[in-house]
């Protein structure tokens, strides 16, 4: 039970990638009052929160309805993981989700909507989707315990990038890109297995 949570826990952090969001999160709340930046972020990371368990609790519903097999979205999942982590270790000018600039308070996009909660990490839950209530007591615990992460991070984020510098922040989002591709092309493979077993 505790690697599962481990894993998890792992992988929705990497998926939502909370320290590569941080330059994200400084240049789209320049234009917000300082007094009130930490209300905007605290929201942004519970509508993501909210929008994640809503799938990960109904993402099973969701594939019967679109008629997809848990397979296919498992190879697509290691797919779109693949390619973010290339983006997170080749780094691209406008960054992994595109340039920010907006002169008014961000609202859902695109600080909850894709930095947090993007098409990989909504992929990562409906993958958590299970009819087994052990292993969605888990997933939640995970979910939650990732969410925390995202405050702590995002919370101290202006301290955090002018303490380290963008150097370090860029070396570590390069680390966290490298791990992803390990285990995106182990959820690929996981997939291809389980479908050559259909055969």
């Amino acid at each position: 039970m505790t690697k599962s949570f481990f894993q998890a826990l792992v992988l929705l952090v990497l998926v939502t990638d909370p320290f590569g969001n941080v330059p994200i999160f400084v240049s789209a709340l320049q234009s917000v009052a300082p007094a009130r930046r930490w209300r905007v972020v605290v929201r942004e990371c519970l509508i993501a929160y909210a929008l994640l368990l809503l799938f990960m609790f109904f993402g099973r519903h969701f594939l019967e309805a679109l008629q997809l097999s848990e397979i296919s979205l498992r190879i697509g999942g290691g797919v779109v993981l693949f390619l973010i982590a290339l983006r997170m270790i080749f780094p691209q000018p406008g960054g992994i989700m595109g340039d920010v600039e907006s002169d008014s308070e961000p609202f859902i996009v695109p600080l909850a909507i894709p930095a947090l909660a993007g098409p990989s990490a909504l992929a990562t839950v409906l993958l958590f989707s299970s009819n087994n209530m052990t292993d969605m007591l888990i997933h939640v615990s995970a979910l939650s315990s990732v969410a925390v992460v995202w405050l702590v991070v995002l919370l101290s984020a202006e301290r955090m990038q002018s303490a380290l510098g963008p150097r370090v922040m860029t070396a570590f989002e390069r680390l966290m890109g490298l791990i992803l591709t390990a285990m995106s092309v182990e959820m690929l493979l996981a997939g291809i297995r389980a479908y050559l077993k259909t055969l």
